[in-house]
């Protein structure tokens, strides 16, 4: 670890029947104001899936803590080091599902989801000319980023992907598939939705593009481009090789680029790709009409 980090951010999530979620919830936000770590934790009655950053000793105490509860004893932590807090405060909720689909089926991950791959087993299949490859996240994740020759779908949320399997992979069900998604806790679903809707052959990175980032054999080769991530660092890098390319597109002049940034309108607030050149030129605003909107004020 580097030692001018001081500070680390956590990814995690589990699939496990928690008794009692909601005052779960509670107890776990007071917890973490206590602890004062921040961080985004959503809890539901299938589990738990939160990232959390504070410093190297709050982090470590926090999971120690959440081991120490029989139903997480073995949660699998992602770490990444970082120079300071990742989110501004501390966000606890319940939800009814911890990634939000409404499938017309249940669906339990611990009983049906798709084959888990290491990043080594991944990074051979994606080389198989008989391997479709499918981004499990959002468009705009896509766009900073992705596995090479990977399906790019045409969704803003989660939710939409059952109908969308369904209009633009239908006639794929009898090809070996293997998904990503960030951390992996989409693919537990996503899997589920393609094995219920009759695709055969499905595949998941084990622990997402953050644990492949990671791995000290693959090195994040055929991984283009940068990993969006929900929260304050927007970014992080996943190719650690000189393969390393840039696909990100500006906003405003399609430059190669590769930054993120958030309209400085706060009406309009568009998260979009910007070039130096046009961050500067467009002074932050995603169009002239966000920017006289806020000159004229």
């Amino acid at each position: 670890m580097n030692n001018n980090s001081n500070y680390q951010v956590l990814l995690y999530y589990k699939f496990v029947a928690i008794p009692d979620a909601e005052q779960f919830a509670a107890e776990h936000l007071a917890y973490c104001k206590e602890l004062n770590v921040r961080g985004r934790i959503l809890i539901a009655d299938e589990g738990i899936n939160g990232t959390v950053s504070g410093t190297i000793e709050q982090t470590e105490q926090y999971m120690r803590d959440l081991r120490s509860n029989p139903l997480f004893a073995d949660i699998v932590f992602k770490i990444d080091e970082a120079d300071q807090h990742a989110f501004p405060k501390i966000f606890v909720r319940y939800k009814k599902e911890l990634v939000t689909l409404r499938y017309d089926k249940p669906l339990d991950p611990n009983t049906l989801s798709g084959t888990h791959l290491s990043p080594k087993e991944f990074h051979d299949y994606l080389q198989r000319e008989d391997v479709i490859v499918l981004d499990g996240r959002s468009d705009y994740e896509y766009d900073l980023g992705h596995f090479r020759n990977a399906i790019r779908p045409d969704l803003k949320t989660f939710k939409e992907f059952p109908e969308w399997l369904r209009a633009n992979m239908a006639d794929m069900k009898d090809k070996p598939i293997i998904t990503y998604c960030t951390g992996g806790i989409r693919c537990e679903k996503l899997t589920g939705v393609m094995l219920s809707e009759g695709f055969k052959d499905v595949y998941q990175l084990d622990g997402g593009i953050v644990t492949y980032g990671k791995d000290e054999e693959v090195q994040g080769k055929l991984f283009d481009g940068k990993c969006y991530v929900f929260d304050e660092r927007i970014s992080v890098t996943i190719n650690r090789t000189d393969e390393a390319v840039v696909v990100g597109k500006c906003y405003h002049c399609e430059a190669p680029a590769e930054t993120y940034i958030n309209c400085a309108d706060d009406t309009c607030h568009r998260q979009h790709i910007v070039c130096p050149d046009c961050e500067e030129s467009h002074h932050g605003f995603c169009s002239l009409e966000c920017e006289e909107h806020v000159t004229s004020v």
